[in-house]
């Protein structure tokens, strides 16, 4: 487990060290454009897919609104796993998901239409682990991470079997919250912070992100997981080490640039894009527009961590769009 996550995170350092800004602020590549249409677009922007990036999501497009007033939009973020049906049926031009495509919804996309979805990484998120601000736990490891949420430990936990041993705590019963299975944080987590075993039949399921963290808000003895732009004062991220004996690292931009926290990802948009023809105006816009110095800041404002200008040519060019930076 701890071989996988290293390798997620080593990928995410590598392609956002230039970002890397000491003492934990977050910065824009100042090498990321200014956003200046090319044209003047209109008609409808519709997305479907994550809830994390729900937000992320709205901001881009009042955005895009105030430099494009003719465009309609429409914004539904119930879980990644709605992205990829709403693609293949050409119900949304774009796909937020907060966890990679997988093979199984990419073969389907291939099978309708000859050829595979287009990945654009947008943004960089990392999944924390929140607890009850009053909760006097310091850190946790990803293997008591997958004790505590999957069938690989046991079926119930208490806060001493984790190390927190202050005073009406070592006995107490450790209530488990996080997400549904529609979402891509639920998968990713899965993934890599349960080494891939199912969750424990106590893992009260929220259909959003906001659910979870309200919920542990609600209740001194739980802990849950979620996109971390969704922190609040009532809760507390708490620090994860790979393994036993490492330093535990908190969900900070450094963490997450550097490879240091274990659960740091990319997050997703997905599009429908046939390489033969040029990709057309609305679309070409919203894209630029993401991709630029005003996209990124949206990005920060909603608690995520902004994508350097080296993958915003990268994800341009995939599109068969000239960066122009």
């Amino acid at each position: 487990m701890g071989t996988i996550g290293r390798w997620v995170c080593a990928g995410v350092a590598l392609a956002l060290s230039t970002l890397w800004a000491a003492g934990g602020d977050v910065t824009l590549d100042p090498a990321l454009p200014t956003y200046a249409p090319e044209r003047a677009v209109g008609g409808n922007l519709r997305s479907v897919g994550s809830d994390t990036m729900l937000n992320m999501m709205n901001l881009w497009m009042g955005s895009f609104r105030e430099k494009h007033p003719a465009v309609r939009i429409q914004n539904e973020g119930k879980g990644s796993s709605t992205a990829p049906p709403a693609l293949l049926e050409t119900q949304a031009q774009f796909g937020p998901m907060s966890r990679a495509m997988s093979d199984e919804e990419k073969d389907r996309f291939i099978e309708k239409f000859g050829y595979a979805p287009t990945e654009l990484r947008v943004a960089i998120d990392c999944i924390a682990i929140f607890v009850n601000k009053d909760n006097p736990v310091r850190s946790l490891t990803l293997e008591q991470l997958e004790r505590i949420f999957s069938v690989a430990g046991p079926e119930q936990m208490t806060w001493g079997d984790v190390g927190v041993q202050d005073a009406g705590w070592a006995d107490r019963p450790i209530t488990l919250t996080g997400r549904n299975s529609a979402s891509g944080t639920y998968k990713f987590f899965k993934k890599h912070a349960c080494g891939g075993n199912d969750f424990k039949p106590t893992v009260q399921e929220n259909p959003g992100s906001s659910g979870v963290v309200n919920a542990i808000s609600r209740d001194p003895s739980a802990i849950g997981y979620s996109g971390i732009g969704y922190r609040t004062p009532d809760v507390r991220l708490v620090p994860i080490a790979f393994e036993s004996g490492e330093e535990a690292f908190p969900p900070d931009p450094d963490y997450a640039y550097s490879g240091d926290y274990p659960l740091a990802r990319f997050l997703y948009v997905y599009l429908n894009y046939d390489k033969r023809q040029r990709l057309d105006p609305l679309r070409e816009e919203f894209v630029r527009m993401i991709f630029s110095k005003r996209g990124q800041e949206a990005v920060i404002k909603d608690g995520a961590y902004p994508v350097s200008a080296e993958i915003a040519r990268k994800e341009l060019l995939t599109l068969g769009l000239e960066p122009g930076f």
